[in-house]
């Protein structure tokens, strides 16, 4: 993959990690707005599998991107949400009962503001480290 003049793998994995850190903010805001049922928005399903497509593209960053020790801390920062994140999430659904179909699932809103929170500090994090460098750091 070539990039543009300037326009490095980290700082492309950065950019694109903050990007998605916005995608998991709305998919969090819809399903708090949807009282925590999955909504029926291609914007959701999308951001969803970006969301779980992401989690492997982070492990590959890991391996095949050379990044800057700060930068290393945005694919460890995601890797460890998303599995805490599945650990999380299915022991509250065990506490609530697992349901028969995807139609009745209801996300508990403790996994809601987890990602919620995530994202707010996923994204603030990227901005860091892409200003990072300007900065002295």
């Amino acid at each position: 993959m070539s990039f543009p003049n300037g326009l490095t793998p980290q700082l492309f994995y950065v950019i694109f990690s903050g990007m998605v850190a916005i995608f998991i903010w709305i998919e969090a805001f819809m399903l708090k707005k949807n009282s925590g049922k999955l909504p029926k928005s291609t914007l959701f399903q999308l951001s969803s599998l970006l969301d779980t497509v992401w989690f492997f593209v982070s492990v590959a960053v890991l391996y095949l991107i050379d990044l800057t020790p700060i930068a290393l801390v945005i694919p460890a920062a995601y890797g460890v949400y998303t599995l805490v994140g599945w650990v999380y999430g299915s022991r509250l659904l065990r506490k609530k009962g697992i349901p028969d179909s995807p139609k009745a699932l209801v996300v508990p809103s403790k996994y809601i503001a987890y990602s919620q929170s995530f994202a707010q500090v996923f994204f603030l994090l990227c901005v860091f480290v892409l200003i990072s460098p300007k900065i002295g750091i």
